[in-house]
């Protein structure tokens, strides 16, 4: 009797503490909450950003044409030079030894030249009073056009001489800024066709060239544009650009397309495009790093904010909410930055709602509660910084 009683009060205990531990059957944690919004459509003007180099139009490697010892070192390190300005000069004395012989060596043959042509005209009556021979006749007609030939010689060999002359003296082939003097004064330089000593480097100032890769991608997308009579083909008009430095927040250097590439360089998929900019201050330097914006024409567009793009592996993603709750995702091709938002190029429709805030709550197969929210564009001044 008495373990039945013991028995009965600890079911009773039992039973007691598991109802106060008990639920309701059924319940669940609240779906978490999330912003949607539908993207926001309008037409905008798309530019297309890409990174590049400004490089001189022209570049000359200023190499000696003769040889022999410099003699003067004639511009300053650094400086502005037109074309023709004297640069360097290399002892000019044994080239005027050569012109002098030269000019000695083309008397000489005139001399011979005159006298084979009297040896001719001496010679024409006599040969038709049978007097010499026509053999004879025939060697003195040879003799005056070897004679004339001699002469042609000897003045190819005094221009050549007058040329290398001239040579001593190297004037910049171009107008630009010159580089250092890689030579000084009293030194044997070589010239000639190959193996000429380098003397300094020139290059051009204004105009300046841009150089810059786009993507495969692109390069189709301005070709559709181009085919849809959307926009022109940077090949066939000067497409406008504009460049910012690594220093400047606003794309305020103006410049046009001047040149696309011919074919896509297969290993890096993109091709070469290249701007062309005024620079009568001489401020772009070769060699500056910029930004460029490209025109890609105007159409309406989806615009969504940057932050509500994700990224799956190489691919970008964004994340739907239907009219139930549930989480979806969307594979999308975006485009540039305008206004402060990104441009959907394909994968996207204008009913859609997307998470624009909450992404790390948002699963995909999972039901969310969302909350309107609203994707505003930036001013166009405060979009271009």
């Amino acid at each position: 009797m008495g373990r039945t009683i013991i028995f009965l009060a600890l079911l009773f205990t039992h039973l007691s503490l598991a109802g106060c531990d008990s639920k309701p059957v059924g319940s669940a944690p609240p779906a978490p909450s999330v912003t949607v919004a539908r993207p926001l459509q309008k037409m905008i003007t798309e530019w297309d950003e890409y990174t590049g180099r400004f490089v001189a139009v022209e570049r000359v490697e200023v190499r000696a044409r003769v040889s022999g010892f410099v003699d003067l070192v004639d511009f300053n390190e650094g400086q502005m030079v037109k074309q023709g300005d004297r640069l360097f000069v290399i002892d000019p004395r044994p080239y005027k030894l050569a012109v002098e012989q030269a000019e000695a060596d083309l008397e000489r043959a005139k001399a011979k030249l005159e006298l084979a042509s009297l040896d001719v005209q001496r010679a024409a009556p006599l040969v038709r009073g049978n007097t010499i021979t026509e053999r004879e006749f025939d060697t003195r007609k040879a003799n005056e056009r070897d004679a004339a030939g001699q002469v042609g010689s000897a003045e190819a060999a005094l221009k050549q001489a007058e040329l290398n002359l001239e040579w001593t003296e190297v004037r910049a082939p171009i107008s630009g800024r010159i580089s250092d003097r890689r030579i000084d004064a009293g030194n044997l330089v070589t010239g000639g066709p190959t193996g000429a000593t380098l003397l300094t480097v020139i290059v051009s100032i204004d105009p300046i060239h841009f150089a810059f890769d786009g993507s495969e991608a692109d390069f189709l997308h301005y070709m559709r544009l181009a085919a849809a009579g959307a926009r022109p083909s940077s090949r066939d008009v000067q497409n406008p650009v504009a460049v910012r430095l690594a220093d400047e927040a606003e794309f305020k250097h103006r410049g046009q397309m001047n040149f696309v590439d011919n074919v896509l360089n297969t290993r890096t998929g993109t091709i070469r495009g290249r701007a062309v900019f005024e620079n009568k201050d001489g401020f772009l330097t070769p060699g500056f790093f910029g930004r460029l914006r490209l025109f890609g024409g105007e159409r309406e567009a989806l615009l969504i904010p940057d932050s509500a793009i994700a990224s799956d592996q190489s691919r970008k993603i964004v994340f739907t909410v239907a009219d139930d709750g549930t989480v979806g995702t969307k594979l999308i091709e975006p485009g540039p930055i305008v206004e402060g938002l990104r441009v959907i190029r394909s994968g996207l429709a204008p009913t859609d709602r997307i998470v624009i805030d909450g992404l790390q709550r948002a699963r995909p197969g999972q039901k969310v509660t969302p909350e309107d929210g609203k994707i505003e564009a930036v001013a166009p001044a405060a979009a271009a910084r």
